[in-house]
């Protein structure tokens, strides 16, 4: 790539975390091209093309933001082109910052809702990032309170923009309609109400019911639009403080449900994003216990790509935002997301006293508990999934199948991907077990559900199942099992 002619001045910011960073020329140009792959960039950096880094060349594009990328992978914190001496340029992670001030959250979440409503297919192809895991949960975790987030009316502008202004009158015989508010206006002007807000929870009802019984894919752009059209004018409009911190809780809610969704469809860097942007709106909200649910979120889906590691992480940090004074029931929530981490992990003892004590939290709820709206899926039958998910981790099947069983039983019918998941696991545990008939007539009954849903976990774990019968592709409950699927389309 041509770079732009040399400036007077070495870069000695970029010299000092070179030397920060352990890396030598070569080793960062390579680091720089592979991230570039990450974004489908034939990049063809070298040795000599840091050596004209550090003279004070400036490289074109998008390369600054990459470099800087690199160097957060590298030291664990976030850098920006501006902090390697680089010119800035539009980041390459944008949505993965956790803002300064509910203001600019408000600026980072709504660009987000907007690039995602007019341009869906660029945007699922957005590369997930480990590295962008550890510097909003440690934001998080130690980052102050806002003391405020209430705004005030904007100041009312007269007709026609100057005092005294009269309307203009309509022509008689000519129908007046009502006016369309603009979308300047409607940014700026609206008194956000109780009722507002008890709208925008409904909404969330709704989603999180189709999601459950239909995939991420059936109405995610549908949410993602009320977030644009709906949400943000809400967001933008005036509040009073209590209403305010209600305000941003219930679109940390919508916006958490944007990336589950975006999770749904494998479309893991836009779903991260989201996940990072609800984390930041929950604090807005000064709700913690929700951003522990929002951590954990996030920590199911590294289990689901395979970073345990990370996964244990976000999990712990969950737990040490609330502490010991969480609800029962969340705290067995935290507890199961730990355990499901490890066991991916293949972890044996961390993951069994994980369930341990997510097992006993939940033994120690009673029904007269306050539990969070968003905790009260956390039941029996959920805490029986953790098990045969993690036992089928650990490859302990008996266990597996056991607790799959009982979760299928408690399972109530509306959560109909969950069963499917869960009737996987169950598939899983039969084969373990050398029940090669049962293991293919429940994974039929699962590949059948799949092909009814938008959702593309449910498609993977159904894969994930085939490929653990390749072993067996020859006897004929496989045979029996691959004619069935191929019906289906």
């Amino acid at each position: 790539m041509t770079d732009r002619p040399a400036q007077r001045t070495p870069n000695r910011q970029l010299a000092a975390l070179i030397a920060e960073a352990g890396f030598s020329n070569a080793g960062l140009a390579r680091r720089v091209d592979q991230l570039g792959l990450e974004h489908g960039l034939d990049l063809r950096y070298d040795k000599t093309s840091v050596t004209r880094w550090l003279r004070g060349q400036q490289p074109r594009g998008t390369t600054p933001a990459l470099i800087a990328e690199v160097f957060t992978r590298r030291l664990g914190r976030r850098l920006t082109a501006q902090d390697l001496g680089l010119d800035a340029c539009a980041p390459v992670y944008a949505g993965l910052e956790f803002a300064a001030t509910p203001e600019e959250a408000v600026d980072i979440v709504s660009g987000l809702w907007r690039k995602d409503s007019g341009s869906h297919a660029e945007l699922r192809k957005i590369a997930f990032t480990p590295a962008g895991l550890v510097v909003p949960s440690r934001d998080w975790l130690i980052g102050k309170p806002d003391d405020r987030v209430a705004r005030e009316p904007a100041p009312r502008v007269p007709p026609q923009g100057r005092p005294g202004a009269a309307r203009p009158q309509p022509r008689p015989g000519v129908p007046v309609l009502p006016r369309v508010r603009g979308h300047a206006e409607r940014v700026g002007g609206h008194r956000v109400s109780g009722g507002d807000i008890a709208a925008l929870r409904s909404v969330g009802e709704l989603f999180r019911t189709l999601d459950d019984r239909f995939g991420g894919g059936h109405a995610r752009q549908a949410l993602v639009r009320y977030l644009e059209h709906e949400c943000e004018p809400m967001l933008r409009g005036s509040y009073d403080e209590q209403t305010g911190r209600r305000l941003f809780g219930a679109a940390a809610d919508l916006t958490r449900l944007a990336g589950w969704t975006s999770y749904d469809i494998a479309a893991h860097g836009l779903a991260q994003r989201y996940f990072v942007q609800a984390l930041r709106l929950a604090q807005a909200a000064g709700d913690r216990a929700y951003g522990s649910y929002v951590l954990v979120t996030m920590s199911r889906q590294a289990v689901y790509l395979g970073h345990g590691r990370e996964a244990v992480q976000l999990a712990r940090v969950a737990q040490q935002g609330v502490g010991t004074g969480a609800p029962p029931v969340v705290q067995a929530l935290l507890h199961a997301s730990e355990a499901r981490a490890h066991g991916v992990l293949g972890e044996v003892r961390a993951c069994t006293s994980a369930l341990v004590r997510a097992e006993r939290a939940l033994d120690a709820a009673r029904p007269g508990d306050e539990v969070p709206y968003w905790a009260a899926f956390f039941d029996e039958a959920q805490l029986a999934d953790e098990f045969g998910h993690c036992h089928r981790d650990l490859q302990q099947y008996r266990a597996a199948a056991q607790h799959a069983e009982r979760a299928l039983q408690l399972r109530a019918a509306g959560y109909a991907r969950s069963r499917l998941f869960c009737r996987i696991v169950l598939a899983t545990a039969r084969l373990g077990l050398g029940e090669l008939d049962q293991a293919c007539a429940l994974a039929a009954e699962a590949a059948s559900q799949a092909a009814e849903m938008r959702s593309a976990r449910a498609v993977e774990y159904v894969r994930d199942f085939e490929r653990r019968l390749e072993p067996y592709r020859d006897a004929a409950p496989v045979r029996g099992y691959r004619e069935k699927v191929a019906a289906l389309g």
